[in-house]
């Protein structure tokens, strides 16, 4: 099998050659071809044959004295042809008793090819710069070889060791010191990697550098497809890449080896890289850890729609991922899906300003089975979206602790009180105040009696139904009341005491849970 390697062809360019100590000795002065500089010298022949075309396969830096083409103008235009045809690099031509100064003829000729041809001014020994050229090159070429193994070393150690995508990437783009994206065959991105600031500036221009990556390479954008068994489904591109673009080639070509094992080992699907793309940025969305604003490009170059949009944050209990992006697709409603912890599963709708945001998220809610959807209120701005997030999953929290005859879409108001304690539950205030009022049944024996006074407030102080779910008598009840008002020092026949036990024991649960 052809592998990187077999097409590495590590080069100096022109432009570098001619910054070489050695060459800056001969006082080298470009004559013609300037814009090619660029050229990639793979390989220095010293030849002074008017026919040395023929012995050329590209990518030489020719160097001559022309003492064989002197006086011949026809000779030396064919000369230049015959470089330009062979696709030579450059020439150089050592000024001397042949030719005291640039002939025209040859200038005249490169400069229509584009071929660069450069001078030396001062007598300079060929076999210096031949063997200083050669070894930087054979240099080059051990370098790239051992950085390639290098890099396929460490990947199959991480994958070898179960390493998460994500520890695959950040390793090439620290060998490769740029930042690395993955995407599907749409362009959209799943995992990004390197360093935060320039990754955000490259997300920044998604939209730009995803055309450019389904054209050419170029500026050191350099990508290697992602695929097997004739299918593909993504690739992998280092953006801005400062090394020699065929080193570059090489190191996302090991990145992409790397990473069809590592799906191959995992046994994932095709999707699977996506989920947790959405996990990741939904998951950062809830957290409120990074600001909503870096979140930005992320969310564009995953493929939502943001500008001027209307946002829906919804958390459904127990859903399945693939059952709702697939309600989502079956709707054709723009939107991510993501698994969080706890069997909630987060969805963020993205929908055009004139939607109907209630009516959709009704619509979605329906295609649902056996299923209770919390919702928060639309946002309209992007920096909103993490409160909007945060409240939809206190939403969620609040229904799955037992919160009964609900619509199919549950918002804050439909939780009423266990709603607002759950949004507040990480308040300083409300933990105290939770530990003053139940502070005598928190330990100990008082475990057993918290257990009877939730029943009796979730039943409104309902004492025959208290008794009948702990099976335990109506007097054997009432001792149990009387014992956990004296441990709190309260009376529960006084709304207003029951009301602040209540509360307090709400809060309790939440932060427990």
């Amino acid at each position: 099998m052809t592998t990187a390697l077999d097409h590495l062809e590590p080069a100096l360019s022109v432009r570098q050659v001619l910054t070489l100590e050695r060459v800056l000795a001969g006082e080298p002065e470009v004559v013609a071809g300037a814009a090619q500089l660029d050229r990639a010298v793979r390989w220095v022949h010293v030849a002074e044959a008017p026919d040395v075309g023929v012995m050329l396969t590209g990518g030489e830096m020719v160097l001559t004295t022309g003492v064989l083409l002197a006086g011949d103008e026809g000779a030396q235009a064919e000369y230049i042809q015959s470089l330009h045809r062979a696709e030579a690099a450059a020439v150089v031509l050592g000024l001397g008793r042949a030719f005291p100064a640039p002939p025209d003829v040859m200038r005249r000729a490169a400069e229509r090819c584009g071929l660069p041809m450069v001078v030396l001014h001062r007598p300079f020994p060929f076999a210096e710069l031949t063997e200083e050229v050669q070894s930087r090159l054979v240099r080059r070429k051990f370098a790239a070889v051992s950085l390639s193994e290098a890099v396929r070393t460490s990947l199959t150690g991480l994958i070898t060791a179960g390493a998460p995508l994500q520890r695959l990437l950040d390793d090439v783009a620290q060998h490769s010191a740029c930042p690395v994206v993955v995407t599907n065959l749409a362009h959209r991105v799943l995992a990004t990697a390197g360093e935060r600031p320039a990754v955000d500036d490259v997300l920044r221009d998604w939209e730009r550098i995803a055309r450019q990556a389904g054209g050419s390479e170029g500026d050191g954008w350099i990508r290697a497809e992602l695929g097997g068994r004739g299918e593909r489904w993504g690739q992998i591109l280092l953006c801005g890449y400062r090394g020699d673009t065929a080193t570059g080639r090489l190191l996302a070509d090991r990145a992409a080896e790397a990473l069809v094992l590592h799906r191959m080992l995992a046994g994932n699907s095709a999707h699977t890289w996506e989920e947790q793309s959405a996990q990741s940025l939904l998951t950062d969305l809830v957290s409120g850890v990074v600001p909503a604003r870096q979140l930005l490009p992320r969310a564009r170059a995953a493929g939502l729609p943001v500008n001027r949009r209307t946002f829906v944050p919804l958390v459904v209990r127990d859903g399945d991922p693939a059952e709702l992006d697939r309600v989502l697709r079956l709707l054709g409603l723009p939107g991510i899906v993501a698994e969080l912890a706890d069997g909630a599963t987060a969805v963020l709708l993205s929908l055009a300003r004139d939607q109907d945001a209630a009516v959709l998220t009704a619509n979605f809610a329906a295609r649902l089975t056996e299923t209770v959807v919390a919702a928060a209120d639309p946002r309209t701005d992007w920096d909103d979206v993490p409160a909007g997030m945060r409240e939809a999953r206190h939403v969620a929290d609040a229904v799955a602790s037992g919160v009964l005859d609900l619509p199919a879409v549950v918002r804050l108001k439909d939780v009423h009180l266990r709603g607002l304690i759950r949004l507040l539950r990480d308040d300083p205030q409300v933990q105290s105040f939770a530990e003053r009022e139940l502070d005598g049944l928190l330990c100990g024996a008082g475990e057993g009696l918290l257990a009877v006074l939730r029943t009796y407030l979730a039943t409104g102080r309902n004492k025959s139904r208290t008794a009948q779910l702990h099976h335990v008598s109506r007097p054997a009840l009432y001792r149990r009341l009387e014992a956990i008002q004296a441990r709190l020092g309260v009376d529960l026949d006084d709304f207003e005491q029951a009301a602040s036990v209540h509360i307090a024991l709400l809060a309790h649960d939440a932060q427990q849970g």
